[in-house]
């Protein structure tokens, strides 16, 4: 077993690879690099293999596939994930590891957004997307994450090795964040100066097609670790709509005696309907998933006694 890894996910990164992994190696001498290829059709093996990386191959296209082999395959006590487009600073992993070793953290994060991100990206969209993610991840669960989209982290090797990975792609970093405040890890967030990619190296990152699959991802997750919340605020809107359509009838059942509109009073009935079943859906949900999280807590008893 490995004391710490480093994860390098790569898609035709032929540009980069080299100085990331050298950079990692000249900082981290103690670690092993790995550098996983995503189907490149570029020289990132031939690359990453003349610089000291160990490199494996994960077939099924996406981000997410590649961390998924990575975490299965990889033991380790410490596992930094990066990304193989040089826009992240070696110099700054002790700092993050640290994080780990002495304070038992699961998972840190290096936070782009506090610091040179909006100023050296040049994707707009990104700057918006990053922004939109941030919030909703506040909204939500109710605490401050300043960076969700970032591709530089380290965990612990508990995180990891309990960690069901099931996003595909990018959405990768969502799941992640949202699965440790889910969890209750603890999560520390380190400011990172972070550069934009080189001249040359393009980021395979589609802004609205990636950005779309990222929100399903986040409102996919609300409703699976927050079901009562979701199906709350679902039976809410539809209590409303009710009553809206409703009150008008009423009205008019109380000056004439009669009710004219029956199509709408029908309609009226089936939202309300809808908003007790959404209700009690919610209701019903919630205490599976509070199961869930009981049986995953002494899942995290069982793996700390096995140490």
């Amino acid at each position: 077993m490995d004391n710490i890894a480093v994860l390098i996910p790569c898609y035709n990164e032929e540009k980069t690879i080299e100085t990331v992994v050298k950079s990692f190696k000249q900082v981290l001498p103690e670690a092993v690099v790995y550098v996983y290829d995503n189907n490149s059709t570029d020289q990132t093996v031939s690359i990453a293999q003349q610089a000291g990386a160990i490199v494996r191959f994960e077939s099924m296209q996406g981000k997410g596939n590649v961390i998924r082999r990575m975490f299965r395959e990889i033991d380790a006590d410490i596992y930094v994930l990066v990304d193989g487009d040089d826009t992240y600073p070696a110099e700054q992993v002790a700092q993050m590891i640290d994080c780990v070793r002495k304070n038992g953290t699961d998972m840190v994060i290096g936070d782009r957004l506090s610091t040179s991100y909006f100023t050296e990206n040049k994707r707009k969209f990104h700057n918006f997307g990053n922004k939109l993610v941030r919030d909703l991840i506040t909204l939500f669960w109710n605490i401050k994450i300043t960076d969700i989209m970032t591709g530089y982290r380290v965990f612990s090797r508990r995180f990891v090795k309990l960690f069901p990975v099931m996003s595909a792609n990018f959405e990768i970093e969502t799941e992640m964040t949202i699965h440790a405040l889910d969890k209750r890890f603890k999560i520390e967030q380190i400011p990172i100066a972070y550069k934009d990619r080189p001249e040359g190296s393009v980021s395979k990152l589609n802004t609205f097609s990636d950005g779309m699959s990222v929100l399903k991802t986040i409102i996919l997750l609300f409703k699976e670790y927050k079901p009562f919340h979701f199906f709350g605020v679902v039976a809410a809107i539809l209590a409303i709509v009710a009553i809206v359509l409703f009150v008008p009838i009423f009205v008019e059942y109380l000056q004439i005696g009669l009710v004219p509109r029956f199509p709408t009073l029908f309609v009226a009935i089936f939202f309300a309907l809808s908003a007790l079943l959404s209700f009690f859906t919610g209701l019903i949900l919630d205490v599976i998933t509070i199961k869930s999280k009981k049986l995953y807590e002494l899942k995290l008893i069982e793996y700390e006694q096995n140490k």
